[in-house]
């Protein structure tokens, strides 16, 4: 199993992860339609037997549900899980207090003494970075949290949050965005490297582009409920010119798909990938990204393909 440090002297992580983003929520992912509990239960069981200990969630995600399903299955492992978890500056809740109180919800939710990564989920204002890592500290020295990691943060953002943090004596772990081959604004922004230098891990939600680099579909087979209003037809077909090269790709390594192939060029990126599993069938395909690498030619070709479309709009 192929493993990386999460942050500098953190846990070790498998190289790519799982997003529990649609373990629970109902809006965007349909929980409780086209995939329940045992769904999420067999999709785990086949990520965990192939190796992948790293499982991201957060208190917003089916409005805590999905913290619910990830402690009962976490618990029920009997091995070691890295779990991480997220706090949402919600405008009615903006005091340095309030953090510490959601992070106990959560590990209530979880049933969990301490989680191994807390996140806070987005910048927002009015509260500046300082004081939401003044938190971080205090939960850290608390030992409610081992390591402390930001998502959706820029380039000063994360600089920031490295150096409030500093002041306590812990390093920033993470940051945790949007990254694929439709979406490489972390590499062009100069993030992607920030976090190389810094020793901070780019964790990378949405690696599959909400499943638009899948190959699932297509003008035609458009993507379910709201994620079908928010990509037009002209975009699917433009898609569809890099799933072919990802296809063509992933037939050089043995049969290898789209998805596979998208992820893997994530992870040669120095990213870690967290793709969503609904069932063991998607889990055991996102396994199937691990194992083996890309060319470089072979990633300057994708990319090649990603900056026409950048262009295409």
């Amino acid at each position: 199993m192929e493993r990386t440090t999460l942050g500098a002297g953190g846990a070790s992580i498998s190289s790519m992860g799982v997003g529990a983003w649609s373990w629970g929520d109902r809006f965007l992912w349909a929980y409780g339609k086209d995939h329940g509990e045992e769904d999420i239960r067999a999709a785990f069981e086949v990520s965990l037997a192939a190796g992948i200990n790293f499982y991201d969630t957060a208190e917003t995600y089916g409005s805590g549900v999905s913290e619910r399903i990830l402690g009962r299955l976490v618990r029920a492992a009997g091995q070691p899980v890295v779990v991480a978890t997220k706090y949402m500056p919600f405008p009615w809740r903006l005091g340095r207090a309030e953090l510490g109180s959601a992070l106990r919800r959560s590990l209530a939710r979880l049933g969990l003494d301490h989680v191994d990564l807390y996140q806070m989920h987005w910048p927002f204002p009015p509260v500046p970075t300082e004081t939401w890592m003044a938190a971080m500290l205090e939960v850290v020295d608390q030992g409610l949290v081992r390591s402390v990691g930001v998502s959706n943060y820029s380039v000063r953002q994360t600089e920031r949050a490295q150096a409030a943090l500093a002041l306590g004596g812990v390093r920033l772990a993470s940051n945790q965005v949007r990254f694929n081959l439709l979406d490489r604004k972390p590499e062009r922004s100069g993030l992607l490297q920030l976090c190389r230098d810094m020793g901070v891990t780019l964790i990378a939600y949405s690696p599959l582009a909400q499943g638009l680099l899948s190959g699932k579909y297509t003008p035609e087979t458009r993507p379910p409920g709201i994620r079908g209003l928010q990509v037009g037809r002209n975009r699917l077909a433009q898609v569809g010119a890099l799933v072919e090269r990802l296809r063509a790709i992933g037939q050089a390594h043995g049969g290898k798909t789209p998805a596979q192939v998208a992820l893997n060029w994530v992870m040669a990126k120095g990213a870690v990938p967290i793709p969503g599993a609904k069932n063991a069938r998607q889990a055991s395909e996102n396994a199937g990204a691990m194992g083996w690498r890309l060319t470089a030619d072979e990633i300057l070709e994708l990319e090649d393909v990603s900056d026409h479309l950048e262009k295409a709009g």
